[in-house]
């Protein structure tokens, strides 16, 4: 099968046309001609990679009320991303081959077309106690391993981790928060949670974690990888483990790049995630982060929950925001017409650096990548609308928010999987 993309504007090689054959990018020139190939009209459009999601929650097997593999790929699709790495906070956890398997399979029998990456547990049932099956679930397919969502407070079990998972290529992908800090905090401890009454959190709890995983990480001489970074201290502390070359990699999410804890004032549950939204100046060091390589990518934490986990007290609410869809908007709309970055610059935190990290043959559009692209207009405005989400999840403190850039057609492999 060949597919001739004409007129768009690609990253690196600016105006440019694009010809994939049996799935993978064969040549990209300025003007091809290729006879029997079906044509796609990318005209004012930019031809980027799929994005590569780091960090979501997909809910299946056990959660399939939140958000299945089914609903969860779609919503993927249609926010431009091609390939998803699912944390393993399932029902059951995702500790072992089976479920890992069982996550692999249902994606191919079942999802949109989009990848589905499997990151397995740290510890058998993300108690923090005995470690899970990492060998097992490595050859399952699991690309990663991480107790997201439950952060692992033993050290010595955070060692053993990084040693075994190294031994099959796998980098722990770690939610750095100490659990007594956080003290059940809901929101950032500041001024806005003292004016709302509501237990804040410190952002000493996840500093004190980088630090301890940048230790590990200095003295194994192993890779790690912090998830979500949300603070200026974090980054700070990335910084200058980076450049001792130290052997991290880090994320932070859209709605830390986009959101601050004001957003909190309406007592909307929507705003609640885990770490919380921090302060503008915390925005402005991500943002700097990620400018000048602190910070190496971009991750929804795409969490979905049912409308009655949400429109409860905000204390009893549970935390995550639905993020696969409006993701390349916000970043777009923050970075991009923020004039922060270029969509290049975009390309390598949303493409580039994540399939880095995970050792896939995407990210690029290169010949011999495979062809896993979006077609997305940068400039086109609209209004966020959870109601139309593909996503089961409709949680996001972004609804009804104009924004810039929008995802009009997704291809994995050379095949369309949306259209907007």
């Amino acid at each position: 099968m060949k597919l001739l993309v004409k007129g768009g504007t690609l990253p690196e090689y600016g105006r440019a046309d694009m010809l994939v054959e049996d799935g993978v990018i064969s040549r990209i020139e300025g003007n091809i001609e290729c006879e029997g190939a079906q044509v796609v009209d990318a005209e004012g459009l930019y031809v980027m990679p799929g994005m590569v999601d780091l960090h979501c929650h997909l809910r299946d097997p056990g959660q399939e009320y939140k958000e299945d593999i089914v609903s969860g790929t779609r919503a993927a699709a249609a926010g431009g991303f091609t390939s998803v790495c699912c944390m393993a906070n399932t029902t059951p956890v995702n500790d072992n081959a089976v479920v890992t398997s069982f996550i692999i399979n249902k994606a191919k029998a079942e999802g949109s077309g989009v990848h589905v990456y499997p990151v397995g547990a740290v510890s058998k049932g993300l108690k923090g106690e005995n470690m899970a099956e990492i060998g097992d679930m490595a050859k399952a397919g699991a690309v990663a391993i991480s107790d997201d969502g439950k952060p692992v407070m033993n050290a010595l079990l955070m060692r053993l981790a990084m040693e075994y998972g190294s031994a099959f290529g796998m980098t722990v992908f770690d939610h750095c928060e100490d659990s007594n800090l956080v003290n059940k905090g809901v929101m950032n401890e500041g001024y806005n949670s003292t004016l709302l009454g509501l237990r804040g959190t410190t952002r000493a709890a996840e500093e004190v974690q980088i630090a301890r995983d940048i230790v590990l990480s200095e003295t194994l001489n192993l890779p790690i990888h912090i998830c979500h970074v949300s603070t200026k201290g974090g980054v700070e502390l990335i910084r200058q483990a980076k450049k001792r070359g130290v052997k991290i990699t880090a994320e932070t999410a859209p709605h830390y790049l986009v959101g601050t804890d004001d957003l909190c004032a309406s007592y909307d549950a929507n705003t609640k995630v885990n770490p919380p939204m921090r302060l503008a100046s915390d925005q402005e060091a991500l943002i700097a982060g990620l400018c000048d390589g602190t910070i190496d990518a971009i991750a929804t934490d795409h969490a979905p929950h049912h409308r009655d986990e949400k429109e409860v007290e905000y204390n009893m609410a549970l935390s995550g925001i639905s993020g696969f869809e409006t993701a390349f908007a916000l970043c777009v709309e923050t970075l991009v017409h923020g004039h922060h970055m270029t969509m290049e610059d975009f390309v390598k935190v949303a493409c580039t650096n994540p399939a880095r990290i995970i050792k896939k043959n995407c990210g690029q559009l290169k010949p011999g990548m495979d062809a896993d692209f979006i077609l997305a207009d940068p400039n086109e405005e609209w209004c966020i609308d959870a109601r139309k989400f593909l996503s089961k999840g409709k949680n996001t403190p972004f609804h009804g928010r104009l924004v810039h850039g929008r995802v009009k057609e997704t291809y994995v492999g050379g095949a369309r999987i949306y259209k907007d």
